[in-house]
């Protein structure tokens, strides 16, 4: 099912590059643009899902031990790894932004950023802090 959304997510992508080209100030070109959009929608969370699922959704038998509040339950790699490329893509982003736009548009691109940053650092911190 992963590749499935990553071939697809792919695909809908190319449609959405491809689309732009034909996006002018007509109505064709407006429909175009709509496509577009919703293609671009319609990839970027299928390549989400297909680069951060689980591979197995059946829950998982926990075993029964004795455990304390101060152990902190172990954590991945591809947390950190996501966390680190969300924070990476955000900073590219705004610096992106605030080349072109100036100041005020990388203001209003934090803004809009700034629940894939909280989410990010959620990963980067909670991996730093996990048990070893």
């Amino acid at each position: 099912m992963r590749w499935l959304a990553l071939i697809a997510g792919v695909a809908l992508a190319a449609l959405a590059l491809a689309a732009v080209t034909r996006v002018t100030d007509t109505r064709e070109g407006l429909i175009a643009e709509v496509v577009t959009l919703f293609a671009a929608l319609a990839a970027v969370a299928l390549l989400i899902y297909a680069f951060a699922a689980r591979k197995d959704f059946r829950p998982r038998p926990v075993p029964h031990r004795e455990s304390t509040l101060a152990e902190a339950p172990t954590r991945s790699r591809r947390d950190v790894a996501l966390g680190a490329g969300g924070l990476g893509l955000a900073a590219l982003l705004v610096a992106g932004l605030a080349v072109s736009g100036g100041v005020l548009w990388a203001g209003l691109g934090v803004g809009l950023l700034l629940p894939m940053i909280a989410g990010s650092l959620y990963l980067c911190v909670r991996f730093l802090r996990s048990a070893p």
